[in-house]
């Protein structure tokens, strides 16, 4: 049996940032990160869009709140030290109607309790900055917004953890908490063996649940995934020059269908949040899971038909979100924000990527904020959505402080 003085589950941006931060408050503790894929990144962490949030969207005391601002600086020096991809392109929220524009002002005054860069401009100036933006009255400019190369970003500080003698195990899956675990120590099995280990660390995304609840944890919850689309623009005459989102729904975490310019100045629109069948469920058949999927649909089945406390309208965000597997409804939506938005241009479908988001079952709502549960023996990261890649590093210590 091998004995570490801390193990993470899961090789995401999360689980790496946890383990240099780790490094930092205990210079001479050994640390192994578990991932069961062949390389760190393969879920959430790399197929995510690469946004570097500004930190407006929060209200102000929120963990996100606290977090974005301060992660997006670190990760804009982080890739400009290292020479890794970056686009500074920035963002603009628009408005359809009166109504937003009152949105526009809330996002605009937690911006600005928040610490974050962030102004409210006329129409004109929007078109000055975007000239096909479409908005109405006014927009909202986050000038730090900007684009990464997720991957790059991922794998860079899993190197640097390997360079800092974090020991990363890729292949190698969590199976379940040995039950004979006694004195100071904790006994967990994986598909590569036995550990023991002083304390344990669960940073496994969409299995995030299913490791908390072995170890007693966060039984009002579970997680539900939703499947996010992005759909690739053709080169054209004027490529959009920055970010475009719409005003968002702050009754729920997603922020809808935008415009993201990439790390290399490629236009996209997307996500789709559509409710997943299975966890790992990408494409098609992949990565299928019976069990999986039977308690998925029982879950969302009786969301979708009203089961339950008032709270959360799950089918409400399920059919509005199903029309986007529709490449022509997706544009549709898109169109609504820029001009010039053709569905000719948008012919290639990105990577799907799965939102592992956590659902409260005693109150019937999705989880807004990062969700944690610990004791003395190990910490369970529940929710961990975004802007949890922009906001890693502050979060990753604010972790380390709480096991500490």
């Amino acid at each position: 049996m091998e004995t570490s003085d801390f193990i993470i589950a899961g090789g995401g941006i999360i689980g790496i940032r946890i383990s240099l931060a780790l490094r930092e408050k205990y210079p001479h503790a050994s640390i192994i990160l578990m991932e069961k894929e062949k390389t760190p990144g393969e879920h959430s962490s790399g197929r995510n869009s690469g946004v570097l949030h500004a930190g407006f969207y929060y209200s102000e005391n929120s963990l996100k709140a606290k977090f974005t601002r301060q992660g997006n600086e670190e990760l804009t020096q982080y890739a400009l030290s290292r020479k890794l991809k970056i686009n500074r392109c920035g963002k603009l929220v628009v408005a359809q109607n009166p109504q937003e524009e009152e949105t526009l002002r809330l996002l605009h005054e937690r911006g600005k309790n928040n610490g974050v860069d962030v102004s409210l401009i006329t129409e004109r100036d929007a078109r000055q900055l975007e000239p096909r933006v479409k908005t109405h009255g006014s927009a909202l400019y986050s000038p730090s917004t900007s684009s990464i190369d997720p991957r790059e970003i991922v794998l860079t500080l899993a190197h640097d953890a390997e360079q800092k003698g974090i020991r990363i195990r890729t292949g190698e899956k969590y199976l379940s908490r040995d039950g004979k675990s006694g004195g100071d120590e904790l006994s967990i099995k994986t598909s590569g063996g036995k550990y023991s280990t002083g304390y344990f660390i669960n940073a496994a995304g969409l299995y995030a649940d299913a490791i908390a609840h072995d170890f007693g944890m966060g039984k009002d919850f579970i997680i539900l995934p939703f499947k996010g689309l992005y759909l690739y623009s053709a080169p054209v005459p004027h490529p959009l020059k920055m970010h475009i989102y719409p005003v968002p729904d702050l009754r729920n975490p997603f922020l809808g269908v935008h415009h993201t310019v990439d790390s290399i100045g490629r236009n996209e629109i997307g996500p789709t949040a559509i409710p997943a069948f299975w966890k790992e469920n990408y494409r098609g058949m992949g990565q299928f899971n019976l069990r999986e999927m039977i308690s998925i649909i029982w879950t969302e089945g009786r969301l979708f038909l009203g089961f339950g406390k008032k709270g959360f309208d799950f089918r409400s965000l399920a059919l509005r979100e199903v029309k986007k597997y529709s490449r022509s409804h997706l544009v549709k939506v898109a169109g609504s924000l820029a001009e010039g938005v053709h569905k000719k241009d948008y012919t290639l479908w990105g990577h799907p990527g799965i939102r592992a988001q956590l659902y409260n079952k005693k109150e019937n709502l999705l989880e807004m904020d990062f969700k944690m549960e610990y004791d003395s023996r190990s910490m369970h990261i529940l929710n961990a959505v975004s802007p949890a890649f922009t906001a890693s590093g502050p979060f990753a210590r604010y972790v380390v402080e709480k096991i500490g």
